[in-house]
């Protein structure tokens, strides 16, 4: 029986079909898809155009997709970002210029005009992707003009090309109590996978989407005796990344939040429901 690709990571109905698999998956018709750009702060990736569908994976206002069709408000879209492929709303697509700069703080709101006393228009998360096209000063403090003219405070920003640092778990600690939301990916609530991309992408590396993935194929696999800060603990379908050599932080449903938590006490508390690690990794 032949194996169909993974149809997160690969864009596939019988009607229709991504160009890159053609002679792969059969297709009334191939495309290469057309690029659009994610105006809304967050937008919602599912596997099927229905709101009723749960959420897979999430897209921040910026980034670039490739888009499949368009049909009944829905768009069927392939995430350049990371390749995740579902139906997101076709009002959270638009047209931008080129992303100048990148929201570096968990959460932050863009503002009317150039001062925090004027309305939040909206609230962006970490990650978000900026077209900025001027600068202003208010009372001592640096705002960035976006092209829509609403302004974000030029501290919570860096340049595009720009990294938060070069550690990761450090990034990753600034999500505490952080909601948890499965499928989400964004400062106002993620999930365990999502937490490890993030963070990583912050620092300029590149993680795949879901725990699964993660499991399979970043970094190396390293046995528990080799653990320490920055490595990777898998259990069947959750991931936690080692703060220490005893320590993990995690966006975990047990506490619905992202959590500091010691490593044997969670592989205890897990043990119960999922079993024990499948294995430990070191991106």
């Amino acid at each position: 029986m032949t194996t169909l690709p993974d149809r997160r990571l690969n864009a596939y109905r019988p009607d229709l079909a991504e160009e890159a698999l053609r002679g792969n998956v059969p297709a009334e018709r191939y495309v290469t898809g057309t690029p659009a750009r994610i105006c809304a702060p967050v937008a919602a990736l599912r596997p099927r155009p229905d709101l009723a569908a749960g959420i897979d994976t999430e897209m921040l206002l910026g980034e670039t997709v490739r888009v499949f069709d368009r049909a009944d408000g829905w768009a069927w879209v392939k995430s350049d970002f990371d390749g995740y492929v579902g139906y997101v709303e076709e009002t959270a697509l638009g047209e931008g210029g080129a992303a100048t700069h990148r929201v570096a703080v968990p959460r932050t709101f863009a503002y009317t005009g150039g001062d925090l006393r004027t309305p939040a228009a909206f609230a962006l998360s970490i990650g978000s992707r900026l077209t900025v096209v001027g600068e202003s000063e208010t009372r001592g403090t640096r705002y960035l003009t976006l092209e829509g003219g609403q302004s974000v405070v030029a501290g919570h920003c860096l340049p595009i090309d720009a990294m938060s640092g070069d550690d990761y778990v450090g990034v990753a600690a600034r999500f505490l109590e952080t909601p948890y939301l499965w499928g989400g990916r964004s400062g106002f609530g993620l999930d365990c996978s999502a937490l490890v991309q993030l963070s990583m992408m912050m620092v300029g590396r590149t993680a795949p989407r879901d725990s699964d993935m993660q499991a399979a194929g970043l970094g190396r696999p390293i046995d528990r005796a080799d653990l320490q800060r920055g490595d990777l603990v898998f259990w069947k379908g959750h991931v936690a990344i080692m703060e220490d050599d005893k320590t993990i932080l995690h966006a975990n449903g047990h506490t619905m939040s992202v959590a500091r938590e010691g490593l044997h006490a969670a592989i205890e508390r897990i043990g119960w429901l999922y079993q024990q690690p499948t294995g430990y990794r070191r991106p």
